[in-house]
C-alpha cells in the first residue's frame, strides 16, 4: 500500500463493487439499443412520410392522406416520440445508477474503476511475457 492512499479492499467489496459496475454495463448496453429504437423510429419516420408521397404520386390519394394523418409524427408511446422516451430512461433510471455507481466506487474502492477485473488480470496473465504486460509500460 502506498503511504497516505486508501487501504486495499477485501474481495467481497472487490467482488460487490464488480457487480454493481457490471449492472452499470449492461445498463450503458440498454441506452445504446435504446438509442438504436429512436434513430430508427426517426428514420422510420421519415420512410412513412415518403411512402405517403409515393402512394398519393401512384394515385392513391385516399391511402396516402391516411398514412400522413394516422402514422406520421405519431407518438410511439402515450403522448411521446422516441426522443422523450430516452430522455426519460437517462434522467430517471441511467443518470442515477451512473452517479450512485461512482459514489460506491469513490467510497470503497478511491475511485478506481475495473478493480475485479485488474485482479483478475494479475491471476491470468502469465507474469515476464511480452503479451502479458500488467499495464501499459508495465512489464
Amino acid at each position: 500500500m502506498i503511504a497516505g492512499s486508501s487501504p486495499e479492499p477485501d474481495e467481497a467489496t472487490v467482488k460487490a463493487v464488480g457487480k454493481l459496475s457490471e449492472a452499470l454495463e449492461s445498463v450503458e448496453r440498454a441506452r445504446g439499443h435504446l438509442y438504436s429504437w429512436h434513430q430508427l423510429t426517426g428514420k422510420a419516420d421519415f420512410e412513412l412520410g415518403d411512402a405517403a408521397a409515393l402512394l398519393a404520386k401512384a394515385g392513391h390519394q385516399e391511402l396516402a392522406d391516411e398514412l400522413s394523418r394516422e402514422i406520421v409524427g405519431r407518438n410511439v408511446l402515450p403522448d411521446r416520440w422516441s426522443f422523450q422516451a430516452v430522455e426519460e430512461y437517462e434522467d430517471t433510471y441511467y443518470e442515477p445508477l451512473r452517479r450512485y455507481e461512482a459514489r460506491v466506487r469513490e467510497s470503497l474502492t478511491a475511485g478506481r474503476r475495473h478493480l475485479y477485473e485488474a485482479r483478475l488480470k494479475e491471476e491470468r496473465r502469465t507474469h515476464g511475457h511480452p503479451h502479458h504486460t500488467a499495464a501499459p509500460g508495465k512489464p
